[in-house]
């Protein structure tokens, strides 16, 4: 089958989300939809369900930290790839930092299992019915979450790695 245009997408999503979604940025012709939080499950499970689209693949999940966002700090990035068109979307949604609860999407796709808790592991996303939300790639004693941009870089108290060892 042919690709899907952009024209398609748009019109599917107006069609069957209005005021649900609002369209960001388009990069190299990738569409992006910033959808709220709480319609994330209903409008991915009809992309993933509905036949004419076969949203049934999941590229990648990941976070990003807009610390000045002030109730939005938090963005979870989904892409969505149509085998059956050859057609790519990219999802938003935001969360709050002091509640960052984002429904979990492994009820539709075993690969969101791993790519959930790398998010949460890195950004503290709690994807909220996920069948085991743990730590994946850091120590289970570590509070703090690393790709967040309040992490420091390197702990100041080290006294192994001073600039003069460095000829700075």
């Amino acid at each position: 089958m042919s690709p899907l245009t952009k024209e398609q997408i748009l019109s599917y999503f107006e069609g069957n989300f209005p005021n649900n979604y609002s369209l960001s940025s388009a990069p190299s012709d990738l569409l992006t939809f910033e959808i709220p939080t709480q319609q994330l499950y209903k409008i991915v499970s009809h992309l993933f369900h509905d036949d004419e689209l076969g949203f049934q693949f999941l590229t990648d999940i990941c976070g990003v930290h807009y610390p000045d966002n002030t109730g939005e700090e938090l963005v979870v990035v989904y892409h969505l790839h149509s085998m059956k068109h050859g057609t790519r979307i990219r999802l938003k949604v935001k969360a709050p930092i002091s509640k960052p609860d984002i429904p979990t999407l492994t009820g539709l796709y075993g690969s969101a299992n791993w790519m959930e808790r790398e998010t949460y592991d890195f950004y503290g996303v709690n994807f909220v019915g996920h069948p085991n939300l743990k730590r994946i790639l850091n120590m289970d004693e570590m509070v703090e979450f690393p790709m967040r941009k309040e992490f420091p870089l390197e702990d100041p108290t080290r006294v192994d790695k001073a600039d003069f060892q460095f000829g700075r």
